[in-house]
């Protein structure tokens, strides 16, 4: 039985496998409103409704009166029939969306209203929405002659395959595959994924907050929307439900629009209808087992006039492509030409997606011409090459008209960190003779592909394109670190031996350059002059990054590998390359600069530079020498004056030139390193490569993939010599430091923040090393992530200082730590006479704990496989009575050779300060090919004494096998007992009611006791069968050496975005061996932001240790600690997406405003209580707060019930009452509230609403639209910056001889003592000229006005220049 199928006669852009672009046209009507032709009476209002948000809507006519709307929810009603609206019309609002409409006598005849289902109205452009849309452009009907001009235009100048198709998506709802709707991706609705959800929320008639695959993988962005197959799900935010989302029967309708043989261009005749392009396709699958498919089957074809686009294969009447079985179809595809090439994949969806497919047979069914194409092929991830997607020649006389060609491609990931990528990628080759479609490279040479530095080959099988043009290559954003920088793409044509270089050398990330994450680039011919200007690039990105060393000013030393010495300048004018680090004769100044231009000038010396004196470098006058600069950041030093001539020396040092015989080896590159970098107070970037630095993040992790910006701003605290630490100048008091086996910004500047500073001569970068912990570095995962590593001299752990600001030495007897800081009122004379004995003793004895942290004993460590090796990466902590080591990473250079099955490996260890080692903690990463792992045993012996321990393991380390842990615990074996017991604990951990509280984010857990700690475990193997959801109690055991009693615990959840941010309830711990249990209360969300930084992680100490503790901040309470409990109200859309503030007023001072949190970062939500802990110092008795936000976000709007300030210290209890809206559409339009709490023996200050009169001036331009802000200030207290927004007599404020009045409500500051006004100078009119301010207010039965005369500019072109006036009451 045949099957129809119709398809466009557009074709793809880029034919696709299962997740390229389907090309269809697609046909939709939208009823256009009809407008009333009965007259009414004159009181009838015609009035003209439009959609919120939606130019192209093109408004609703209405005629309003008494006999067609009785009621207001009368003519909502009639609205919501006629305004495509997802929840129908439930609010009218003005066109800006200032106020709402509630009652029919406030409409105005031949006015226009916007048309919203919620509060929040996006405001219309009224003109463009009038405007009728052209033919062309109607959205009623897509007419052929959109779609038609260009393809005629350009079928002779395109190759074939190059057109391009209208792109169609089918949208399913999530769990109910029969309600599903069919879109185009226009420009206007594709505008971002925020206004695309908006979009489907519309269309589906149900909120959209995520898109999914048909398969149930997430589709995080629009670009992979555009890369799905066609098909997504949409859901809120409920997890995926797997349904039977059919994709084709509703892209394949029974019969698609024609062309119109109404088109026609203007001086030519009429264009003759395509050829119908009847083609009957037969399709054998093998017969052998299993060689049918579940998938869903597709093909495209090529012909000599263009492509189809891609055609999938759908039978109504029951199953298809089954062993053995034959397919017939019957298929519409316009006039292609003479077919030359076919490609046919499949999807790989459903439980047997792998197909073998025998031949495929084409007859034209209007001429009879018949095709063979004899394949023998399997389409399956595990079969051949993998491939699910194969292009076949199509034989004409029974040979092929193209030959079958397997081009190489090779993908070089770039070098930065964090380059690398795991999401899917996709590459389309375009050639003269078509394209190959977008496959998807998942088959590389390497273990791992897209790793940063790293070169994939890759085999793509087609139907040969002959000379290639360009390539289309991107990724589908899937999977955490989807960003990607590619480096370039080389293709390789085995018929011709010829390559193809795709140069790129850009992100291809959502969050990096400008977004992309699909790019277009075209062929080079991989040749010298290509790769000269790669290396040109190179060294100018080089330059860019190291030419502050230059600078004048700058003192200078010059290294060279080969001589393993450093340039000196001796006073008799020779030069060498021969000097010890601590030469004199090694210095020079930079005392001219001109770009690349210097001269160095002998620091020892000043009469002395380095010099060319006929051919030969030597000391002299002032010589202008040009730095060249190599992509090994090494540089050239060569005479301006003679060109062609540089510095070079020979092994032994000596300077030469090139021609000199009897030196094989010369070298003429030199490594440059700048003296004072690390300088007291100096401001430094530690780069991390040319363009990236290491930053610190706003949850306190470290990476070396940050942008060289502020952020990544350090100051140095020098300690002593060698010895400093590093602060963060963005956010002060965060130190960089390695603790506990992490590393990040979250010390607080004691010795977990001291590092010792490792100059590494052979690139002329830097190593942290932990004073602490002796042998461990600050190092740099793959992707970026800094974390403690052992010293291996390769780049992750080197750093390339570069210097912000210059510091200083310190003066003698003054210290750089921070606990004592920088007192620049206090001469530094006068500091170390007050330096006291006991200060010195504190010294001694911190020098006598560094002596006793750097005695070192080495190990010999022997680990012994079981039956099952690893190719994993191992680690070791050991832990002793004094402290503990680790983690300590077992590798060697042979990384592939160790912990094979039955192999013994043996390694050295530095174990410093530790005391007797009582036990030990060894497990993997569960990475690569084999992450499974049997332990035998581990031995550690003592070099030096000989002791030797045994620590017996027999465990299986597998996620897979026994509880799923990949760490275990071993104790110290005494008389063959352990010292301590292994204990399984039991963990259940809860989660909470509250909305959205689950997550799909990995959570860890560590646990804290009298004896260590149980390290940070995966909390993977629950007793419920989907983990960590709302109000579920999951059971996890951790097994460790007994801990003593439980202190604390850490838990850890670091989610991919807020909709996987989890709230913890509780968590309780209980020990088998006895019957108690420990309760760790945490009731808040994780991550969470507090004072502006967002944290993954969160310390639970145990309810019986809580007696001192808060039971929600689990820090020690110390004096002016406060708890702040802000509480959000249950109405609809009550959350907010702004940065909240807090400011307290006491009777001594102001806190001045606090940051308290974004509502981005999943706080601030409806009907949630968030808590943080603020600092208030000797502010005196609490008058009153100040609450608002900064009107940030997609929805600002707030409403706040009530605000809690509990002393931490005394417990004190201020409970405030709000119960109002902090938002500028709503109430009062204010973004600040203020509350006076109750004092002690006097009642509350009262609330005060102040009306404000601001006179604008009369004079030519003293007019402003610019924003306008105003700060009242009085005998108790200022109001806050409050912008005045909503005048309530004028629609148009701030014009030239007007009157606005505004008001503010505060809590009663008192008699009026000044007035702080300003503007921000946005608009194109941003000068203003103030006459004068009246503030009227009510107070204590008497109404004061109080004046404010200004008449001056506030105007930076204008008088003074300042748009910020104090102002002073007339008396």
């Amino acid at each position: 039985m045949l099957e129809k199928l119709q398809v466009s006669p557009k074709m793809s852009d880029t034919p696709s496998t299962s997740f390229s672009m389907i090309h269809l046209t697609s046909e939709g009507q939208v009823p256009s409103p009809r407008h009333s032709n009965i007259t009414h009476p004159v009181v009838a209002k015609r009035i003209s409704f439009y959609k919120s948000g939606d130019p192209q809507f093109g408004g609703v006519r209405v005629v309003v009166n008494p006999r067609s709307f009785k009621t207001f929810d009368a003519l909502l009603d009639s609205l919501s029939r006629k305004v495509p609206l997802p929840f129908g019309v439930r609010n009218i609002s003005t066109p800006r969306g200032r106020h709402s409409i509630t009652r029919l006598e406030e409409l105005e005849d031949g006015k226009s209203y916007v048309c919203s289902h919620n509060k929040k109205v996006l405001p219309v452009d009224l003109d463009k929405a009038r405007r009728r849309p052209r033919p062309w452009l109607s959205s009623r009907s897509i007419s052929t002659h959109v779609q038609l001009c260009p393809a005629t235009a350009n079928m002779s100048t395109m190759a074939p395959g190059m057109l391009r198709a209208p792109r169609r998506l089918v949208v399913f709802r999530n769990g109910d595959p029969k309600n599903k709707h069919v879109v185009l991706l226009s420009r206007r609705i594709t505008q971002s994924f925020e206004a695309f959800l908006q979009y489907l929320t519309q269309v589906m008639q149900c909120p959209v907050a995520k898109l999914y695959a048909t398969d149930g993988r997430k589709v995080p962005s629009l670009q992979a929307v555009i890369l799905s197959s066609g098909a997504v799900v949409a859901a809120g935010r409920e997890p995926f439900k797997p349904g039977n989302y059919d994709i084709q029967k509703y892209l394949l309708p029974a019969k698609l629009p024609g062309i119109s043989h109404r088109v026609h261009q203007k001086g030519k005749a009429k264009i003759e209808k395509r050829k119908s392009g009847n083609w009957k396709v037969s399709i054998n699958t093998s017969d052998f087992p299993n060689a049918g498919t579940s998938s869903q089957i597709y093909i495209v074809l090529y012909g000599h006039c263009r492509s189809s686009a891609p055609i999938y294969l759908y039978g109504r009447d029951g199953t298809r492509f089954q062993d053995g079985h034959e397919d017939n179809f019957t298929i519409m595809v316009g006039d292609i030409g003479t077919p030359f090439k076919i490609r046919v994949g499949h999807t790989n969806s459903g439980h047997s997606p792998s197909w073998h497919c025998k031949r495929i047979e084409l007859q034209n069914m209007n001429s009879g011409e018949k095709f063979y194409i004899p394949v023998q092929r399997w389409l399956a991830q595990e079969q051949e090459d993998g491939e699910i997607c194969r292009e076949f020649p199509i034989l004409c006389k029974g040979q092929p008209v193209l030959p079958v060609t397997t081009y190489k491609v090779y993908i070089t990931t770039g070098e930065l960190w964090n380059s690398g990528t795991i999401a899917n990628v996709y590459l389309s080759i375009y050639g003269e003779k078509g394209d190959t479609g977008s496959r998807k490279l998942f088959r590389s040479k390497n273990s791992s592909k897209f790793l940063r530095g790293q070169v994939d080959t890759f085999f793509l099988e087609a139907v040969n394109l002959g000379d290639l043009c360009k390539i289309v290559i991107g990724h589908d954003g899937l999977g955490q670190g989807n960003g990607w920088f590619l480096e370039d793409v080389v293709v390789r044509d085995p018929t011709t031996n010829h390559e193809y270089a795709f140069f790129c050398h850009r992100w291809l990330d959502e969050g990096e350059d400008d977004g992309k994450i699909v790019r277009e680039m075209y062929a080079r011919d991989k040749t010298i002059s290509s790769m000269r200007k790669k290396l040109e690039l190179k060294r100018k990105e080089t330059w860019a990054a190291d030419s502050w060393k230059f600078m004048k000013g700058n003192t200078l030393q010059f290294y060279n590998k080969l001589s393993g010495g450093f340039v000196r300048l001796h006073p008799d004018g020779t030069v060498d390359a021969a000097g010890e680090q601590t030469d004199r004769y090694g210095l020079f100044d930079v005392i001219f600069n001109k770009g690349n231009i210097c001269v160095f000038q002998s620091h020892e010396m000043r009469h002395l530079s380095l010099n060319f004196d006929n051919g030969m470098v030597g000391g002299g006058g002032h010589s202008e020498l040009q730095v060249i600069y190599q992509p090994n950041r090494c540089v050239l030093l060569e005479s301006v004056l003679l060109p062609g001539h540089t510095l070079t020396v020979d092994r032994h040092g000596k300077v030469t030139d090139e021609s000199s015989a009897g030196y094989a080896e010369l070298s003429k590159e030199f490594l440059v390193f700048v003296k004072g970098v690390f300088l007291s107070s100096a401001v430094v970037i530690l780069a991390t490569s040319l363009c990236q630095a290491l930053c610190l993040q706003p949850n306190g992790t470290c990476t070396g993939a940050g942008n060289q910006s502020e952020q990544s701003h350090w100051r140095v605290h020098r300690i002593s010599s060698g010895i400093c630490m590093f602060e963060s100048v963005k956010t002060a008091r965060m130190y960089l430091r390695i603790k506990d086996g992490y590393c990040n910004g979250m010390g607080t500047g004691d010795t977990d923040c001291h590092f010792k500073i490792k100059k590494n001569l052979e690139n002329a970068s830097i190593s942290l090393e932990s004073l602490k912990s002796p042998g461990l570095f600050v190092g740099l995962q793959p992707d970026g992530q800094a974390k403690p590593v052992i010293y291996t001299k390769d780049e992750s752990v080197c750093f390339y200082p570069r210097v912000i600001q210059f510091g200083r030495e310190n003066p003698m007897g003054m210290s750089a730590t921070p606990s004592q800081g920088e007192d620049k009122t206090t001469p530094p004379e006068s500091k170390a006479r007050c330096s006291s004995p006991s200060s010195s003793e504190k010294e001694s004895k911190h020098l006598c704990r560094i002596e006793t942290l750097l005695l070192e004993e080495k190990w010999k460590v022997l680990v012994v496989t079981g039956n099952t090796g690893t190719q994993a990466n191992v680690t070791l902590w050991v832990y002793g009575y004094e402290g503990v080591t680790g983690p300590i990473s077992l590798t060697k250079d042979s990384q592939e050779k160790l912990f094979l099955p039955g192999q013994t490996d043996e390694f050295q260890v530095v174990l410093r300060g530790i005391g007797e080692i009582y036990k030990i903690r060894i497990g993997h990463d569960g990475t690569g090919g084999q992450p499974e792992w049997t332990l035998q045993r581990v031995t550690m012996e003592n070099v030096k004494s000989k002791k030797t321990l045994h620590f017996v393991a027999n465990v299986c380390l597998s996620r897979n096998q026994a509880d799923g842990d990949i760490v275990c615990e071993l104790p110290v074996m005494k008389e063959g007992e352990p010292v301590f017991p292994l204990v399984r604990y039991h963990v259940d951990v809860y989660t909470g009611q509250l909305k959205q509280a689950k997550t799909e984010s990995e959570v860890s857990l560590c646990l804290y006791g009298e004896r260590g700690d149980s390290g940070l475990r995966l909390l993977h193997r629950s007793n419920m069968p989907v983990r960590f959801q709302r109000g579920q109690i999951d059971a996890f055991q951790i097994e460790a050496v007994s801990l003593g009693n439980l202190q604390k615990a850490l838990l850890h959840c670091e989610a991919s975005d807020k909709s996987q941010y989890w709230y913890c309830e509780k968590i309780i711990v209980k020990d088998p061996g006895s019957s108690s249990e420990s309760i760790f209360t945490c009731e808040r969300w994780i991550p969470f932001m507090s004072e502006g930084l967002m944290h993954s992680e969160i310390e639970l100490y145990c309810q019986e240790m809580q007696i001192n503790h808060p039971p929600k901040i689990q820090e020690e309470a110390n004096d002016g600690d406060w708890k702040v409990t802000v509480v959000t109200g249950d109405l609809e859309n009550a959350g907010t997406t702004a940065t909240v503030s807090l400011c307290v007023y006491g009777e001594a001072r102001c806190s001045g405003p606090i940051i308290l949190g974004s509502g981005k970062h999943h706080l601030f939500k409806p009907n949630s209580a968030d808590i943080f802990k603020i600092h208030l110092t000797d502010i005196g008795e609490i008058y009153k707060i100040r609450i608002g936000h900064d009107n940030s976000g997609d929805d600002p709007r707030w409403y706040v019930e009530e605000v809690i300030l509990e002393n931490m210290a005394t417990s004190d209890l201020l409970c405030l009452t709000v119960d109002s809206w902090i938002s500028e559409s709503e109430d009062d339009g204010d973004t600040w509230k203020e509350v006076p709490t109750v004092r002690a023996h006097r009642g509350p200050l009262p609330v005060v609403t102040y009306k404000i009169h601001i006179h604008t001036g009369t004079k030519p331009g003293a007019e402003t639209e610019s924003n306008v802000f105003i700060n009242l200030i009085g005998t108790n207290g200022d109001s806050g910056k409050r912008r005045l927004h909503q005048s309530g007599s004028r629609k148009a404020m701030f014009q030239r001889g007007q009157v606005d009045i505004f008001s503010i409500k505060a809590v009663s500051l008192g008699n009026l003592k000044k007035v702080l006004i300003s503007h921000d100078g946005t608009g194109p009119g941003n000068g203003w000229f103030l006459e004068n301010i009246i503030v009227k207010y009510e107070e204590d039965g008497s109404c004061p006005e109080v004046l404010f005369p200004c008449h001056r500019w506030l105007d930076e072109y204008q008088e003074d220049g300042k748009t910020e006036r104090e102002l002073l009451p007339r008396k």
